[in-house]
Protein backbone atom coordinates (compact mmCIF):
# COMPACT_ATOMS: atom_id res chain seq x y z
CA UNK A 1 0.00 0.00 0.00
CA UNK A 2 2.86 2.37 0.81
CA UNK A 3 4.29 2.12 -2.68
CA UNK A 4 0.90 2.18 -4.40
CA UNK A 5 -0.27 5.50 -2.94
CA UNK A 6 2.44 7.64 -4.61
CA UNK A 7 1.93 5.74 -7.86
CA UNK A 8 -1.82 6.37 -7.80
CA UNK A 9 -1.26 10.03 -6.93
CA UNK A 10 1.12 10.43 -9.86
CA UNK A 11 -1.42 8.82 -12.19
CA UNK A 12 -4.14 11.17 -11.00
CA UNK A 13 -1.77 14.06 -11.62
CA UNK A 14 -1.12 12.78 -15.16
CA UNK A 15 -4.86 12.53 -15.80
CA UNK A 16 -5.35 16.09 -14.55
CA UNK A 17 -2.58 17.43 -16.78
CA UNK A 18 -3.98 15.45 -19.71
CA UNK A 19 -7.44 16.95 -19.23
CA UNK A 20 -6.09 20.50 -19.06
CA UNK A 21 -3.90 19.90 -22.12
CA UNK A 22 -6.70 18.36 -24.16
CA UNK A 23 -9.04 21.18 -23.17
CA UNK A 24 -6.57 23.89 -24.21
CA UNK A 25 -5.53 22.22 -27.49
CA UNK A 26 -9.18 21.61 -28.44
CA UNK A 27 -9.83 25.35 -28.42
CA UNK A 28 -7.64 25.67 -31.52
CA UNK A 29 -8.91 22.60 -33.37
CA UNK A 30 -11.52 23.22 -36.04
CA UNK A 31 -12.17 24.20 -39.61
CA UNK A 32 -11.73 27.90 -38.92
CA UNK A 33 -8.15 28.70 -37.88
CA UNK A 34 -7.94 30.27 -34.43
CA UNK A 35 -4.64 31.40 -32.92
CA UNK A 36 -3.46 32.36 -29.45
CA UNK A 37 -4.00 35.95 -30.46
CA UNK A 38 -7.76 35.31 -30.40
CA UNK A 39 -7.60 34.84 -26.63
CA UNK A 40 -6.99 38.54 -26.06
CA UNK A 41 -8.08 40.24 -29.29
CA UNK A 42 -11.50 41.16 -30.63
CA UNK A 43 -11.97 39.53 -34.03
CA UNK A 44 -13.93 36.75 -35.71
CA UNK A 45 -11.62 34.16 -34.18
CA UNK A 46 -12.52 35.44 -30.73
CA UNK A 47 -16.24 35.14 -31.48
CA UNK A 48 -15.80 31.55 -32.67
CA UNK A 49 -13.62 30.70 -29.70
CA UNK A 50 -15.83 32.18 -27.00
CA UNK A 51 -19.32 31.57 -28.40
CA UNK A 52 -18.96 28.27 -30.26
CA UNK A 53 -15.92 26.22 -29.27
CA UNK A 54 -15.60 27.03 -25.57
CA UNK A 55 -19.20 26.16 -24.56
CA UNK A 56 -19.06 23.03 -26.70
CA UNK A 57 -15.78 21.83 -25.18
CA UNK A 58 -16.99 22.54 -21.66
CA UNK A 59 -20.22 20.66 -22.36
CA UNK A 60 -18.23 17.73 -23.77
CA UNK A 61 -16.10 17.62 -20.61
CA UNK A 62 -19.21 17.75 -18.41
CA UNK A 63 -20.84 15.03 -20.50
CA UNK A 64 -17.88 12.68 -20.22
CA UNK A 65 -17.49 13.38 -16.52
CA UNK A 66 -21.17 12.72 -15.76
CA UNK A 67 -21.42 9.50 -17.78
CA UNK A 68 -18.16 8.04 -16.45
CA UNK A 69 -18.65 8.78 -12.75
CA UNK A 70 -22.28 7.68 -12.91
CA UNK A 71 -21.31 4.46 -14.66
CA UNK A 72 -18.69 3.68 -12.01
CA UNK A 73 -21.16 4.44 -9.21
CA UNK A 74 -23.92 2.29 -10.73
CA UNK A 75 -21.52 -0.64 -11.15
CA UNK A 76 -20.69 -0.46 -7.46
CA UNK A 77 -24.30 0.11 -6.39
CA UNK A 78 -25.50 -3.01 -8.23
CA UNK A 79 -22.26 -4.98 -7.62
CA UNK A 80 -22.11 -5.64 -11.35
CA UNK A 81 -19.16 -4.60 -13.57
CA UNK A 82 -21.32 -4.89 -16.70
CA UNK A 83 -23.84 -2.30 -15.55
CA UNK A 84 -23.86 0.93 -17.51
CA UNK A 85 -26.35 3.70 -18.25
CA UNK A 86 -27.14 2.18 -21.64
CA UNK A 87 -27.43 -1.42 -20.44
CA UNK A 88 -29.83 -0.45 -17.65
CA UNK A 89 -32.03 1.52 -20.04
CA UNK A 90 -31.32 4.82 -18.28
CA UNK A 91 -29.88 6.47 -21.39
CA UNK A 92 -32.81 5.35 -23.53
CA UNK A 93 -35.29 6.48 -20.89
CA UNK A 94 -33.66 9.90 -20.70
CA UNK A 95 -33.63 10.15 -24.49
CA UNK A 96 -37.31 9.24 -24.62
CA UNK A 97 -38.14 11.88 -22.01
CA UNK A 98 -36.16 14.55 -23.81
CA UNK A 99 -37.70 13.67 -27.18
CA UNK A 100 -41.17 13.67 -25.62
CA UNK A 101 -40.60 17.15 -24.24
CA UNK A 102 -39.17 18.44 -27.54
CA UNK A 103 -42.16 17.18 -29.53
CA UNK A 104 -45.10 17.62 -27.17
CA UNK A 105 -44.16 19.95 -24.29
CA UNK A 106 -41.42 22.53 -24.79
CA UNK A 107 -37.94 22.96 -26.21
CA UNK A 108 -36.97 25.03 -23.16
CA UNK A 109 -33.85 23.39 -21.60
CA UNK A 110 -35.25 23.19 -18.07
CA UNK A 111 -38.42 21.42 -19.23
CA UNK A 112 -36.39 19.00 -21.36
CA UNK A 113 -34.08 18.23 -18.40
CA UNK A 114 -36.96 17.53 -16.02
CA UNK A 115 -38.71 15.28 -18.53
CA UNK A 116 -35.47 13.40 -19.28
CA UNK A 117 -34.75 12.90 -15.56
CA UNK A 118 -38.23 11.58 -14.76
CA UNK A 119 -38.18 9.06 -17.60
CA UNK A 120 -34.61 8.01 -16.77
CA UNK A 121 -35.69 7.23 -13.20
CA UNK A 122 -38.72 5.37 -14.55
CA UNK A 123 -36.47 3.31 -16.84
CA UNK A 124 -34.19 2.34 -13.95
CA UNK A 125 -37.13 1.34 -11.74
CA UNK A 126 -38.59 -0.72 -14.57
CA UNK A 127 -35.28 -2.47 -15.28
CA UNK A 128 -34.74 -3.34 -11.63
CA UNK A 129 -38.35 -4.53 -11.20
CA UNK A 130 -38.15 -6.69 -14.32
CA UNK A 131 -34.87 -8.22 -13.15
CA UNK A 132 -36.56 -9.34 -9.93
CA UNK A 133 -39.39 -10.89 -11.91
CA UNK A 134 -37.10 -12.88 -14.23
CA UNK A 135 -36.77 -16.54 -13.16
CA UNK A 136 -33.89 -17.40 -15.46
CA UNK A 137 -30.21 -16.96 -14.68
CA UNK A 138 -28.27 -15.24 -11.91
CA UNK A 139 -28.69 -11.67 -10.66
CA UNK A 140 -26.22 -10.22 -13.18
CA UNK A 141 -27.96 -11.82 -16.13
CA UNK A 142 -31.39 -10.87 -14.78
CA UNK A 143 -30.43 -7.21 -14.51
CA UNK A 144 -28.98 -7.17 -18.02
CA UNK A 145 -32.11 -8.84 -19.41
CA UNK A 146 -34.33 -6.34 -17.60
CA UNK A 147 -32.27 -3.45 -18.98
CA UNK A 148 -32.47 -4.87 -22.49
CA UNK A 149 -36.25 -5.07 -22.28
CA UNK A 150 -36.55 -1.51 -20.98
CA UNK A 151 -34.16 -0.22 -23.65
CA UNK A 152 -36.23 -1.92 -26.32
CA UNK A 153 -39.46 -0.46 -24.94
CA UNK A 154 -38.17 3.11 -24.87
CA UNK A 155 -36.43 2.72 -28.22
CA UNK A 156 -39.77 1.61 -29.64
CA UNK A 157 -41.44 4.60 -28.01
CA UNK A 158 -38.94 6.90 -29.68
CA UNK A 159 -39.74 5.22 -32.99
CA UNK A 160 -43.44 5.93 -32.44
CA UNK A 161 -42.68 9.59 -31.73
CA UNK A 162 -40.62 9.79 -34.91
CA UNK A 163 -43.61 8.54 -36.88
CA UNK A 164 -45.75 11.25 -35.28
CA UNK A 165 -43.25 14.08 -35.81
CA UNK A 166 -43.61 16.70 -38.53
CA UNK A 167 -41.51 15.24 -41.41
CA UNK A 168 -40.34 18.68 -42.53
CA UNK A 169 -39.52 20.34 -39.22
CA UNK A 170 -39.43 18.01 -36.21
CA UNK A 171 -38.36 14.68 -37.72
CA UNK A 172 -34.94 15.76 -39.12
CA UNK A 173 -34.08 17.52 -35.87
CA UNK A 174 -35.17 14.56 -33.73
CA UNK A 175 -33.36 12.02 -35.92
CA UNK A 176 -30.08 13.93 -35.78
CA UNK A 177 -30.46 14.49 -32.03
CA UNK A 178 -30.94 10.75 -31.46
CA UNK A 179 -27.55 10.10 -33.07
CA UNK A 180 -25.97 12.12 -30.25
CA UNK A 181 -23.91 15.25 -30.68
CA UNK A 182 -22.98 18.68 -29.39
CA UNK A 183 -23.26 20.72 -32.58
CA UNK A 184 -25.20 23.88 -31.87
CA UNK A 185 -24.37 23.78 -28.15
CA UNK A 186 -24.39 27.29 -26.69
CA UNK A 187 -23.75 28.79 -23.28
CA UNK A 188 -27.42 28.52 -22.33
CA UNK A 189 -27.33 24.73 -22.73
CA UNK A 190 -24.22 24.49 -20.57
CA UNK A 191 -25.57 26.82 -17.89
CA UNK A 192 -28.81 24.83 -17.55
CA UNK A 193 -27.01 21.47 -17.47
CA UNK A 194 -24.17 22.44 -15.13
CA UNK A 195 -25.98 22.80 -11.75
CA UNK A 196 -27.92 19.49 -11.69
CA UNK A 197 -25.19 17.46 -13.42
CA UNK A 198 -22.45 18.77 -11.14
CA UNK A 199 -24.68 18.29 -8.09
CA UNK A 200 -24.94 14.61 -8.91
CA UNK A 201 -21.21 14.33 -9.60
CA UNK A 202 -20.31 16.11 -6.35
CA UNK A 203 -22.63 13.84 -4.35
CA UNK A 204 -20.96 10.77 -5.84
CA UNK A 205 -17.53 12.29 -5.16
CA UNK A 206 -18.38 13.00 -1.51
CA UNK A 207 -19.74 9.47 -1.08
CA UNK A 208 -16.94 7.76 -2.97
CA UNK A 209 -15.50 6.00 0.08
CA UNK A 210 -18.97 4.80 1.13
CA UNK A 211 -19.52 3.30 -2.32
CA UNK A 212 -17.00 0.63 -1.34
CA UNK A 213 -19.53 -0.60 1.23
CA UNK A 214 -22.08 -1.25 -1.51
CA UNK A 215 -19.75 -3.81 -3.06
CA UNK A 216 -20.10 -5.88 0.15
CA UNK A 217 -23.06 -7.98 1.20
CA UNK A 218 -25.85 -5.90 2.69
CA UNK A 219 -25.53 -7.75 6.01
CA UNK A 220 -21.86 -6.74 6.25
CA UNK A 221 -22.70 -3.11 5.42
CA UNK A 222 -25.39 -3.09 8.10
CA UNK A 223 -22.94 -4.47 10.64
CA UNK A 224 -20.67 -1.52 9.84
CA UNK A 225 -23.45 0.94 10.66
CA UNK A 226 -24.51 1.83 7.10
CA UNK A 227 -27.99 1.44 5.65
CA UNK A 228 -27.21 -0.06 2.22
CA UNK A 229 -30.71 0.51 0.88
CA UNK A 230 -30.65 4.23 1.60
CA UNK A 231 -27.07 4.62 0.36
CA UNK A 232 -27.85 2.72 -2.84
CA UNK A 233 -30.95 4.84 -3.48
CA UNK A 234 -29.02 8.10 -3.05
CA UNK A 235 -26.23 6.84 -5.30
CA UNK A 236 -28.63 5.78 -8.02
CA UNK A 237 -30.58 9.04 -7.80
CA UNK A 238 -27.43 11.18 -8.13
CA UNK A 239 -26.17 9.07 -11.04
CA UNK A 240 -29.47 9.07 -12.92
CA UNK A 241 -29.96 12.84 -12.55
CA UNK A 242 -26.46 13.48 -13.96
CA UNK A 243 -27.02 11.09 -16.86
CA UNK A 244 -30.46 12.45 -17.71
CA UNK A 245 -29.42 16.10 -17.68
CA UNK A 246 -26.43 15.70 -19.98
CA UNK A 247 -28.41 13.36 -22.25
CA UNK A 248 -31.09 16.03 -22.64
CA UNK A 249 -28.40 18.25 -24.22
CA UNK A 250 -26.29 15.76 -26.18
CA UNK A 251 -28.73 13.02 -27.06
CA UNK A 252 -27.95 9.40 -26.18
CA UNK A 253 -24.21 8.64 -25.95
CA UNK A 254 -23.31 5.03 -25.27
CA UNK A 255 -20.24 3.16 -24.01
CA UNK A 256 -18.56 5.90 -21.96
CA UNK A 257 -20.23 4.95 -18.68
CA UNK A 258 -19.28 1.33 -19.26
CA UNK A 259 -15.75 1.54 -20.65
CA UNK A 260 -14.09 4.28 -18.59
CA UNK A 261 -14.65 2.65 -15.15
CA UNK A 262 -13.09 -0.58 -16.48
CA UNK A 263 -10.01 1.26 -17.71
CA UNK A 264 -9.72 3.17 -14.45
CA UNK A 265 -9.95 0.01 -12.33
CA UNK A 266 -7.08 -1.50 -14.31
CA UNK A 267 -4.97 1.54 -13.45
CA UNK A 268 -6.12 2.31 -9.90
CA UNK A 269 -7.69 -0.86 -8.51
CA UNK A 270 -11.23 -1.20 -7.18
CA UNK A 271 -11.15 1.42 -4.41
CA UNK A 272 -13.90 3.92 -5.30
CA UNK A 273 -12.06 6.71 -3.51
CA UNK A 274 -9.75 6.70 -6.53
CA UNK A 275 -12.09 5.22 -9.14
CA UNK A 276 -14.68 8.04 -8.97
CA UNK A 277 -12.05 10.78 -9.20
CA UNK A 278 -10.11 9.11 -11.99
CA UNK A 279 -13.30 8.29 -13.92
CA UNK A 280 -14.30 11.95 -13.89
CA UNK A 281 -10.90 13.07 -15.22
CA UNK A 282 -10.53 10.34 -17.83
CA UNK A 283 -14.16 10.55 -18.96
CA UNK A 284 -13.92 14.30 -19.49
CA UNK A 285 -10.66 13.99 -21.45
CA UNK A 286 -11.87 11.16 -23.68
CA UNK A 287 -15.18 12.84 -24.48
CA UNK A 288 -13.42 16.06 -25.51
CA UNK A 289 -11.09 14.03 -27.75
CA UNK A 290 -14.02 12.09 -29.26
CA UNK A 291 -15.84 15.36 -29.91
CA UNK A 292 -12.74 16.80 -31.59
CA UNK A 293 -12.62 13.75 -33.85
CA UNK A 294 -16.36 13.97 -34.59
CA UNK A 295 -16.20 17.61 -35.67
CA UNK A 296 -12.95 17.54 -37.65
CA UNK A 297 -12.44 14.09 -39.18
CA UNK A 298 -14.70 14.63 -42.21
CA UNK A 299 -15.99 17.72 -44.06
CA UNK A 300 -19.42 17.06 -42.57
CA UNK A 301 -19.59 16.55 -38.82
CA UNK A 302 -19.91 12.96 -37.58
CA UNK A 303 -22.52 12.59 -34.81
CA UNK A 304 -20.73 12.23 -31.48
CA UNK A 305 -22.75 9.15 -30.52
CA UNK A 306 -21.61 7.43 -33.71
CA UNK A 307 -17.96 8.36 -33.13
CA UNK A 308 -18.03 7.10 -29.54
CA UNK A 309 -19.65 3.82 -30.60
CA UNK A 310 -17.15 3.22 -33.42
CA UNK A 311 -14.19 3.86 -31.14
CA UNK A 312 -15.68 2.52 -27.92
CA UNK A 313 -17.04 -0.86 -29.00
CA UNK A 314 -13.65 -2.28 -30.14
CA UNK A 315 -12.02 -0.91 -27.00
CA UNK A 316 -14.57 -2.64 -24.78
CA UNK A 317 -14.07 -5.91 -26.67
CA UNK A 318 -10.32 -5.56 -26.11
CA UNK A 319 -10.87 -5.03 -22.38
CA UNK A 320 -13.11 -8.10 -22.15
CA UNK A 321 -10.52 -10.19 -24.00
CA UNK A 322 -7.87 -9.42 -21.41
CA UNK A 323 -7.28 -12.15 -18.85
CA UNK A 324 -6.92 -9.81 -15.88
CA UNK A 325 -10.44 -8.38 -15.55
CA UNK A 326 -10.93 -6.09 -12.56
CA UNK A 327 -14.47 -6.04 -11.23
CA UNK A 328 -16.18 -3.54 -9.00
CA UNK A 329 -16.44 -5.93 -6.11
Amino acid sequence: MGTQAPRHSSRLFVLTVALLSVFFISLFIGRYPVSLRSLYSQDLGTEILMKIRLPRIMMAALLGMALSTSGAALQSAFRNPLVGPGILGVTQGAAFGAAFSILFLSNYPLVVEVSATLFALLALIMAYSMSRAVRYGESTLKLILGGMVVSALFSGGIGVMKSMADPLKQLPELTFWMLGGLSGTVWRDFYFALPPAMSGIIILFLMRWRLNLLTLDDEVALSLGVDPGRLRALTVLAAVVSIAVVTSVSGPIGWMGLIVPHIVRKLFGIDNRRVITASALMGASLMVVFDDIARTLTPGEIPLGVAVSILGAPLFLFLLSRREVVTSG
